[in-house]
């Protein structure tokens, strides 16, 4: 049964409607076919979502698998659909309906956000730099930032208030913060007694923070309050640049680092708790690009994989964090008072050298807010279509 149907848009013009055994086949005015399965039809019918709260209402057991459309027909830019059960008629715009046709979104070639980077992005580090008060006063400029933060994984806010939990403002500007047994923010600082190695005047090795968490805290902002000290440099590096460096040339390491589920834990004497999560150190998508990365040699626990696995994975493992400290891919850089340094801590690693406690004192104030609230705003920015 044909239909013709004339729009200035041929991509949401109707050619021909077939209805198969399980799905209706559209041609459209470009000459593209998809294919819309009635169950799929049925459950995303204009009346299953509430108007307001925009979740949908309507429940799959209350239709059979063997639903099918009795009648259908094209009317003034809409396809309706008289259903073979409850006497129901759906209604779909022709433009959502091709907006949202999975035939063509899954022929649609996967296309990373992520920007790769290593050491030589210090030529051009003002490329990541930004001004706290534009982030404030300028939606423009909040999403700059954001894009920043999605793309390259890490940025560094300028001109910030130093008084302490002054953070909050900007990070409001995003969404509402993670919140973790440390508090927030949480103090790093030199601390007698510390209950993390954070809180020390030691150097810290280049790693990502709380990795025996089932869910890993998404971002991480670390505002300087000041930072007099003899050394305490900062340093960075982007675990996926990393991963995919070893995925095109070390397939053997990245197959490893991959699918090996090592133990990471925590036993902080200040928490009745006792944290334990055995995951790969590099996990991936659906898409087969790159999740999230967990790595902290403070954090690994006693790696409990089989004998015949473990010469290999150490072998691995020792190989990932040498190029993590490596001067190719690595950053050094120092903190000042009123910076904010901002990262995907599931992305990029992170650490500092050692410094001075009675040279000068270095105080930062750290915060977490979810990977989640980055992307979702930035798709509240974009006007992303759901």
């Amino acid at each position: 049964m044909g239909y013709k149907y004339l729009n200035m848009n041929q991509k949401y013009t109707v050619k021909d409607i077939e209805r198969k055994k399980d799905y209706l086949s559209i041609k459209w005015g470009d000459n593209f076919k998809s294919k819309f399965h009635f169950l799929w039809l049925r459950d995303n019918c204009p009346t299953a979502i509430h108007p307001t709260a925009n979740m949908r209402v309507f429940n799959i057991l209350t239709i059979s698998k063997d639903i099918f459309p009795k009648e259908y027909k094209l009317h003034n830019k809409k396809l309706k659909i008289n259903w073979s059960e409850d006497k129901h008629e759906s209604k779909f715009d022709l433009k959502w309906l091709r907006d949202h046709c999975y035939t063509e979104i899954n022929n649609k070639k996967y296309k990373t956000p992520y920007i790769f980077w290593d050491g030589n992005l210090k030529k051009n580090f003002n490329k990541i730099k930004l001004d706290h008060n534009k982030i404030i006063r300028q939606d423009n400029y909040l999403k700059k930032w954001l894009e920043l933060l999605h793309s390259y994984g890490f940025a560094i806010v300028r001109n910030s208030p130093t008084r302490k939990k002054s953070g909050f403002k900007i990070l409001n500007r995003i969404s509402h913060h993670r919140e973790t047994f440390f508090g927030t923010p949480f103090e790093v600082i030199n601390i007698p007694k510390p209950n993390n190695t954070a809180y020390t005047a030691q150097a810290l090795r280049n790693h990502t923070d709380l990795p025996y968490f089932e869910y890993a805290p998404g971002y991480q902002f670390l505002h300087c309050l000041v930072n007099d000290a003899t050394g305490g440099k900062s340093s960075v590096v982007d675990g996926f640049a990393i991963a995919d460096y070893l995925r095109k040339k070390e397939s053997d390491v990245f197959k490893l680092l991959t699918t090996t589920h090592v133990k990471f834990k925590d036993t902080d004497y200040t928490q009745k708790a006792i944290r334990i999560l055995h995951s790969p150190i590099i996990t991936l998508t659906k898409d087969n690009d790159f999740n999230d990365i967990r790595f902290s040699m403070a954090a690994m626990g006693a790696v409990d994989i089989n004998p015949s696995k473990m010469k290999k994975f150490y072998e691995a493992y020792q190989y990932f964090a040498s190029l993590l400290q490596n001067t190719k891919f690595k950053i050094d850089f120092r903190l000042e008072a009123g910076d904010i340094f901002c990262f995907n801590n599931r992305r990029v690693l992170h650490g500092r050298t050692e410094f001075d406690p009675n040279s000068g004192n270095r105080h930062l104030q750290g915060y977490y807010v979810e990977r989640d609230e980055i992307i979702a705003r930035l798709n509240y920015f974009n006007k992303i279509k759901v």
